[in-house]
């Protein structure tokens, strides 16, 4: 039976009585309304040495991508699109190894200022999200609109961010059941007797020595069966990726130092032995 359709009546949020910190809790309850992706928030209101205050940086370890994210109700003005460079440009000077790009997020985004965001994009890797709120009887939904984008780009990890404490339950919220069993097989591959250590982050699921370093970062996912996973592994990386591509399975490099995959629970299962072998050396080349 086909749906009645219903005319949707566009609204500004301060139309709606809501606020701009309403909003921040809603990106906070689900990141992946702003489109960009299966992201994860590594800081919300993050100070900046200049002055003043990112409202969001997120992270997306899959496409390997941070985002430097401004938001503003109402009409862009120019003071939003310098500040959101200005905070883009301090990010990425304090991580130069990785990829960075300036999301500007307002109600409305003009002629005038769409156009000089597209020349300022030339050099700057901009975002522009428009977003409405559409209201049908006393329920409304929030539409964001990717109005400007940039070419896909590349980019490495970055472990000198300090990671945001988080726990068990966070993940079970936040990701797939799939995806986080992925998690649960590969721990109960590590090697026994040892005194490795399972440390839940906002950011990742961090596998490490007891009072030593990590050796492997786990990226549950929300939509997807698949775990995306890094493996520190040093010089024996370029081996590691022959060894898994001769097994059937798909890995590459990342950054200098690591080698990146995305793995299943059926794959786990049926190429135990070699994931047993890859996670003992991780952790042998830790210790040395």
């Amino acid at each position: 039976m086909c749906p009645n359709y219903v005319k949707a009546e566009t609204k500004t949020l301060g139309e709606l009585s809501l606020t701009e910190r309403w909003l921040h809790e809603r990106i906070v309850d689900d990141p992946t309304i702003l489109g960009l992706g299966d992201v994860t928030i590594i800081a919300r209101e993050r100070s900046q040495p200049a002055g003043g205050r990112l409202d969001f940086l997120m992270w997306d370890p899959e496409e390997e991508i941070r985002y430097e994210v401004e938001i503003m109700l109402g009409r862009l003005d120019e003071s939003h699109i310098i500040r959101t460079i200005e905070y883009w440009d301090v990010e990425r000077t304090r991580f130069p190894h990785l990829e960075h790009r300036a999301v500007i997020v307002a109600e409305d985004i003009t002629n005038r200022f769409f156009n000089i965001i597209s020349i300022l994009n030339r050099a700057v890797p901009i975002i522009a999200i428009q977003l409405n709120a559409l209201q049908i009887g006393d329920q409304f939904v929030l539409n964001f609109t990717k109005v400007l984008d940039v070419a896909e780009l590349l980019l490495g990890e970055d472990e000198t961010a300090a990671p945001t404490g988080a726990d068990r339950t966070y993940w079970e919220k936040r990701a797939n059941a799939a995806s986080l069993g992925v998690v649960d097989k590969l721990v109960g591959l590590l090697p026994t007797g040892k005194t490795q250590r399972v440390t839940y982050n906002k950011e990742h699921i961090a596998l490490g020595m007891a009072g030593g370093r990590n050796f492997a970062w786990l990226h549950p996912r929300k939509n997807v069966s698949h775990c995306h996973i890094n493996f520190r592994l040093g010089e024996e990386r370029a081996q590691w990726v022959q060894k898994l591509e001769e097994a059937g399975m798909v890995a590459g490099p990342r950054g200098s130092n690591e080698m990146r995959m995305q793995i299943t629970q059926r794959e786990v299962g049926e190429h135990e032995a070699i994931l047993r072998q890859l996670l003992a050396r991780c952790e042998e080349l830790v210790r040395s």
